[in-house]
């Protein structure tokens, strides 16, 4: 038996939907806030929280924009990348 995946609507942050087979991310309508949306994995939302509150000091992650933010934490958590494995260019 395969294990459920919780994805997160990354609009309203709030709503979830779990199911059978891992993806990085979903695109589908948000029930909670309507809008056609990403779903993210929770497992990369789950990193991405965590530099939020605790920033890597490695990267400049003030300095990104959201959407980059996401990649790097879809990278961390879903591949064998490090964050020695970013540069931020200029």
């Amino acid at each position: 038996m395969s294990r459920s995946r919780t994805y997160r609507c990354l609009n309203c942050l709030e709503h979830t939907i779990t199911r059978e087979f891992d993806a990085s991310h979903l695109s589908v309508t948000c029930p909670n806030c309507g809008s056609f949306e990403r779903f993210v994995n929770e497992d990369v939302f789950e990193q991405f929280q965590a530099f939020e509150e605790s920033p890597p000091s490695e990267i400049d992650w003030g300095r990104l924009e959201r959407t980059e933010k996401f990649v790097v934490a879809e990278r961390l958590a879903r591949s064998t990348k490090t964050i020695e494995d970013f540069a931020i260019a200029e």
